[in-house]
């Protein structure tokens, strides 16, 4: 087979997740993540985005109602990647999730992004990050992207909200 290399403005536009109870799901992306509902289907989808674009996360119990989570121990997804504008809007988000007594399941800096990390309430694995600024990401020496994993200073996020 040939090589092939996809386009670099190619994009991940969206996620769908089998969740076990959508008003729980609803809750945690809609009312404590922000996402906007942008269409349901009745008790067993839901649709939410943000700026008005037709869905960025999909939710659905067709073959997860009451379902219990997956195992932690497993193939499938890792988590899904929500990336923010701005270092401050990472910072708001983690101010809400302080407010709220939300659980972290870890904050780390990678050099090229600063991340939260989360699950939602079918544990499904949840990465909040902001990208850095491109000139300032690591590099080695034959000038590849160094990403590497360091403890994320939270204290100092937060005071991207005080100025």
């Amino acid at each position: 087979m040939e090589s092939y290399t996809v386009p670099p403005r190619t994009r991940i536009g969206h996620v769908h997740l089998k969740v076990s109870d959508l008003e729980k799901a609803l809750f945690f992306y809609q009312e404590l993540l922000g996402f906007e509902l942008t269409q349901r289907y009745g008790t067993q989808a839901a649709f939410l985005s943000a700026g008005g674009y037709h869905h960025h996360i999909g939710l659905n119990t067709w073959e997860s109602l009451g379902a219990p989570p997956a195992p932690q121990y497993g193939v499938g997804l890792f988590h899904t990647a929500i990336v923010y504008p701005e270092r401050r809007d990472l910072a708001s988000i983690y101010s809400r999730l302080m407010e709220a007594n939300y659980p972290l399941t870890g904050a780390a800096d990678h050099g090229v992004s600063e991340a939260l990390y989360l699950n939602d309430p079918d544990g499904n694995g949840v990465e909040l990050y902001w990208d850095k600024p491109r000139e300032v990401w690591p590099v080695k020496d034959d000038g590849r992207i160094n990403m590497y994993t360091r403890h994320l200073d939270l204290a100092d996020l937060l005071n991207e909200l005080n100025e």
